[in-house]
């Protein structure tokens, strides 16, 4: 049994691209706890406050319940449910996951697979990273779920998704000009470009083309914050025709950092791409502003 195979095929709800991420952070959850103790079982009491934690900072904007992979992970043949009445799922209800004293864990084909090859367990995390997450959220998701990984690579990720095209990056930088689109931020270390990256506008995990209309050249802040829905991109263009910023309106930052940094970006237009260069496609904007995006933007600053 492939069990890397398994972990890029899990049986996920999916419609035009619609994120759900559910799977995924449970079985990563699931992963770090076997680190900690293989044999051990997870109550679904105490995985509801982390699991729930999880589904809100790196789940879409719309809440869910942490009841349904809790459940539902376990047609994947990768995990098992046990109750006081013995085995089994009591079902995706809330309170019958509680009351039944729902624990659950790895199945035992694969606590027996991992004990075998402890090198296994690396491998299909960086599976579940790469095929759900951007790269910018790889290292703290890890550490949001205390999950420990080799620094060895993953090896070629399964025929399901192909591999990343490392050109993007220099097209989206000099489409761009080597600037933020954001701020404008442009450093340099003599010729070399320090700070600037591509940002995937729709993300690569989600069938986001490596190409210019898919990008952003964006400074590693602002690369991390539009990962995580703190900035987006306006549908409507503004009076020069690029495209405005957007700034969730549930970001709170008080210091003047915070403020000129984030919150002053809220209705600025985009700087670039140059003339020639293809902007972003209103599909992938779209796409970042439904399943990305947290809440309502903010007001336009004065000024």
């Amino acid at each position: 049994m492939d069990w890397v195979e398994r972990s890029a095929q899990l049986r996920q709800w999916t419609r035009s691209g619609t994120r759900a991420p559910h799977k995924p952070l449970l079985f990563l959850y699931a992963l770090s706890r076997f680190q900690q103790d293989a044999d051990g079982e997870l109550p679904y009491s105490a995985v509801e406050e982390d699991l729930r934690g999880l589904l809100a900072e790196y789940g879409p904007g719309n809440r869910t319940t942490p009841a349904y992979p809790f459940h539902h992970l376990v047609s994947d043949g990768v995990w098992e449910v046990r109750t006081e009445r013995g085995p089994g799922s009591p079902g995706t209800g809330v309170g019958q996951l509680r009351a039944t004293g729902a624990t659950g864990r790895l199945a035992p084909e694969l606590r027996g697979a991992l004990r075998r090859d402890p090198s296994l367990l690396g491998r299909m995390a960086r599976v579940l990273l790469d095929l759900n997450f951007p790269p910018s959220l790889h290292t703290e998701l890890c550490e949001a779920v205390g999950l420990e990984l080799e620094e060895a690579g993953a090896g070629p990720l399964p025929a399901a998704r192909g591999q990343r095209d490392r050109r993007m990056r220099e097209r989206v930088l000099t489409a761009y000009e080597y600037q933020c689109a954001f701020c404008g931020y442009d450093g340099r270390i003599g010729a070399v470009p320090v700070g600037l990256e591509a940002a995937h506008v729709r993300w690569w995990a989600f069938d986001g083309p490596d190409d210019v209309e898919n990008g952003l050249c964006l400074c590693s802040l602002h690369h991390k914050l539009f990962d995580k829905g703190v900035l987006g991109l306006g549908d409507s263009p503004g009076p020069g025709g690029g495209h405005r910023i957007l700034v969730s309106q549930s970001f709170v930052g008080r210091s003047t950092a915070a403020r000129e940094h984030v919150v002053a970006l809220a209705g600025r237009p985009l700087i670039g791409p140059q003339p020639g260069a293809r902007p972003v496609a209103a599909a992938h904007r779209s796409w970042h502003t439904s399943q990305v995006f947290h809440g309502s933007p903010r007001p336009a600053t004065a000024g």
